[in-house]
């Protein structure tokens, strides 16, 4: 079968199109024939190697030869103790533990997948499992008269966060940059901010939820930023605000009446189907900004690098 691989981390040339084995299932793992994989910030953190952190499990080489955690697809074989699913079956996850998405058969976890709604397609379906785990957890809090801002907002999880926060009644301030600031009006955002030319941090009327998907300020600022009795989390940032908000984060918000921390994502389709109800039931909207085919997954993963993606970028088989 065709993968895209790559044995050193670094920029999108440093990936592959190769003919590899095709994976059998073990116990408890279905084998899936993709259909749809959609991009994340994880995959190109995974390729650079940095921050830190993404080089868990692969310090000098990666963990995984092939990227690609949210993937849709269809059964083809199912190991020993398999009970959920068949071949034949439809189906979408985040295989984040095994990834293998970008490839014409991955092998998962059967507690990783779900069965795909019937109203949404191979693609739209694959955009769900991390963004919508992300944005669902990280809107906790979100209700009427309540300020809310995401930083990084035009992004998948972003602008699924966007939504959820208006449903609930919200008002949402999305910030990004200035490509994407008409975007962010279009999914629903009240105010938006370039983070270019202004700090959110800095503000006269301080927020109530903060959702930070890409975090590197200091803890101090997020605290001037939150309004008291708030709660800030983030999502990824670069290792030295991670450790600060780790460590730092609790004592500051406890001393100030604010909750300041880093929000650790529960996996598993139980945190991603409730938005994947609301999105086939037309309650919400998938946006995708691009599709990409297996042999152009470099370009795919240099756009969403590069910060230029509106909503989800993914990549189709036929």
């Amino acid at each position: 079968m065709k993968a895209v691989v790559y044995d050193r981390h670094g920029g999108p040339g440093v990936l592959r199109v190769e003919d590899v084995p095709m994976p059998s299932p073990a116990a408890g793992q279905v084998r899936v024939r993709i259909v749809a994989t959609s991009l994340n910030l994880s995959d190109w953190e995974c390729l650079r190697g940095s921050p830190a952190y993404a080089r868990i499990g692969g310090l000098r080489a990666p963990a995984r030869r092939t990227l690609g955690s949210d993937i849709a697809g269809v059964v083809d074989e199912v190991g020993e103790g398999v009970t959920r699913f068949r071949p034949g079956d439809e189906v979408y996850g985040d295989n984040l533990a095994l990834k293998g998405g970008f490839a014409e058969y991955a092998v998962a976890p059967e507690h990783a997948l779900a069965h795909k709604p019937a109203e949404l397609t191979f693609a739209e379906a694959s955009t769900i499992p991390q963004a919508g785990a992300i944005a669902l957890q990280g809107t906790k809090g979100a209700a009427v008269d309540r300020r809310i801002l995401i930083n990084g907002a035009g992004g998948g999880s972003g602008s699924f966060a966007i939504q959820l926060a208006k449903r609930l009644g919200a008002h949402v301030t999305g910030v990004d940059n200035a490509a994407k600031l008409d975007f962010m009006r279009s999914v629903g955002a009240d105010d938006v901010i370039d983070y270019q030319r202004h700090d959110f941090t800095r503000t006269s009327r301080p927020y109530d939820v903060i959702l930070d998907l890409v975090a590197h300020r200091s803890v101090f600022a997020y605290r001037r930023s939150l309004a008291r009795g708030g709660t800030y989390r983030c999502v990824g940032g670069s290792v030295p605000t991670l450790l600060r908000l780790l460590t730092g984060g609790w004592l500051i918000g406890r001393l100030t009446g604010r909750t300041i921390g880093v929000l650790a994502v529960k996996e598993g389709p139980a945190h991603f189907e409730p938005l994947a109800d609301l999105c086939a039931t037309g309650q919400l909207t998938i946006h995708i900004d691009s599709t990409f085919t297996l042999d152009e997954v470099p370009a795919a993963l240099a756009r969403v690098g590069a910060g230029q993606a509106l909503g989800k970028v993914v990549i189709t088989l036929a």
